[in-house]
């Protein structure tokens, strides 16, 4: 492997890498409003099934690929055939327009931390708006920019650092410190009155919404399996770009296995920290996306003094979850130039790379910031206005009044589950799995469950992720 491309130090920053990769605001935010909104245990069952057949499987591969060509999500497609670089197209425009949006979203969670800091001292930290925030938040055009630049700039900063100096070393930090808090804050609830019905409501056997019209099996197992693949960063590259620094001792089926654990071990314990959280102090389960800003502040204020501490620790944590993940996405972006510069022969330049690419993202995310996430009168016009669209409600579709939902719309709805199934099915039936089973036993050790991973590449995968490429296009366009 060429060192200038970078080399993780240790496999021990490596899974922190990876592991932050995956927790991020998918595990703090998107489980548990998921899991509110789709019946609890039944939404828990039917994820972590998918987990054990399609995540650890498409991890496995995107890991083995990487690791395989030393190069990123483009290069390694490349290494194949020229006629799958817009397999690598897809991924690195997915972590891009995923980036442009999420970014955003990171800084409002920074905002809510400074909030809660500011608390802290004796200040006032939300603009005398109490739990009604949020709402002015979105319209706080200049504090949205402000904080949205502040976040790209301690992703760019990491990323710039390198691999090891950069990425490894901030996340070999920030995981243990995330896990830490997490505990707490879940400590702290568990002990509130009435917390004990939002145990209820994730762990007690109870399958009565697939019953429901509204929702049913189908709308459970979408909304798991959209999940499950954001939550671990597959299909855009993330994990293959990782891969990509690995060294031929580690061992990869072990580590494919620890990465989703570890992830879905975070995303259970968010839903421990905040289904307990609503249930002691009287706030729905199903409130959407809003779940993260404006229920978990009306629940930190109802916990009297001590919730201003609790408060800046859960959006604190909340951060470190989504950094780890942006400066995955942006790595992604960084290795396809650094990886196209090495092939022409051109010195690498990491900081100005991803400093570029980071300014371009932003420009992306300026409508993002400045459309009020779809609530109307904001500052820019909603998609479907400017692309010239009907407007036909919510329920017809669901990008047509958010320039979040029509970038996500063509990332995890169309680029990232097409990627994913493509992958699947070149490994199972084209390149054959032995390329997998090949690059693990480079390590020395043998690979034992190949037969199983085997099979799911060649018929769980594809079939699951073609559902879930379905279910994603239901669920934009109604």
């Amino acid at each position: 492997m060429d060192n200038k491309r970078g080399q993780w130090g240790s496999n021990f920053g490596f899974l922190m890498a990876a592991v932050g990769s995956a927790v991020g605001l998918g595990n703090i935010w998107g489980f548990p409003y998921k899991m509110g909104k789709t019946g609890g245990f039944a939404f828990l069952l039917i994820y972590l099934a998918l987990v054990l057949l399609v995540g650890i499987i498409v991890m496995l591969g995107e890991l083995a690929l990487g690791r395989k060509t030393g190069k990123g999500v483009m290069g390694t497609y490349l290494e194949f055939s020229k006629k799958y670089s817009w397999l690598g197209y897809m991924s690195v425009i997915s972590g891009f327009l995923i980036l442009s949006f999420y970014s955003v979203l990171g800084g409002m969670v920074l905002r809510y931390a400074v909030g809660y800091f500011l608390q802290l001292i004796g200040l006032d930290g939300f603009a005398g708006q109490g739990t009604g925030f949020f709402g002015y938040l979105l319209y706080d055009y200049k504090g949205i920019l402000l904080f949205y630049a502040l976040f790209m700039i301690i992703t760019v900063l990491i990323v710039m650092g390198g691999i090891e100096k950069g990425i490894e070393r901030f996340s070999s930090i920030a995981m243990p410190a995330l896990f830490c808090i997490l505990v707490f804050v879940i400590i702290y609830v568990a002990i509130q009155p009435g917390a004990i019905d939002g145990y209820k409501f994730m762990f007690m056997p109870d399958l009565s919404v697939f019953s429901d019209p509204q929702i049913g099996f189908f709308g459970v197992f979408k909304a798991a399996a959209g999940q499950m693949f954001f939550s671990l960063s597959l299909g855009m590259g993330c994990m293959m770009t990782y891969g990509s620094y690995l060294s031929k001792n580690e061992h990869l089926q072990r580590n494919s296995i620890i990465i989703p654990f570890a992830d879905s071990i975070v995303a259970v314990m968010a839903g421990m920290a905040v289904m307990p959280a609503c249930a002691a102090f009287g706030v729905e389960y199903n409130r959407g996306p809003g779940l993260l800003f404006a229920s978990m502040q009306t629940v930190f204020d109802n916990m009297g003094g001590f919730g201003t501490v609790v408060g800046f620790l859960f959006y604190f944590l909340v951060l470190i979850a989504a950094i780890t993940s942006s400066i995955s996405i942006l790595e992604v972006c960084t290795a396809f130039q650094i990886d196209k510069d090495m092939a022409k022969g051109k010195e690498p330049n990491r900081k100005k790379v991803s400093l570029i690419y980071a300014a371009i993202i932003f420009v992306f995310g300026l409508p993002v910031a400045l459309d009020a996430l779809g609530s109307g009168n904001a500052l820019i016009k909603a998609p479907y206005e400017l692309l010239g669209f009907e407007y036909k409600g919510p329920g017809f579709a669901m990008w047509n009044d958010c320039w979040l939902d029509l970038y996500d719309l063509i990332a995890e709805g169309i680029l990232m589950p097409i990627g994913a199934l493509v992958m699947s099915v070149l490994i199972g039936w084209v390149w054959k799995t032995t390329i997998i089973k090949d690059e693990c036993e480079k390590s020395g050790d043998k690979f034992k469950a190949y037969k199983y991973y085997d099979f799911c590449f060649k018929f769980v995968v594809p079939v699951i992720m073609a559902f879930i490429f379905y279910a994603q296009l239901v669920d934009f366009f109604g």
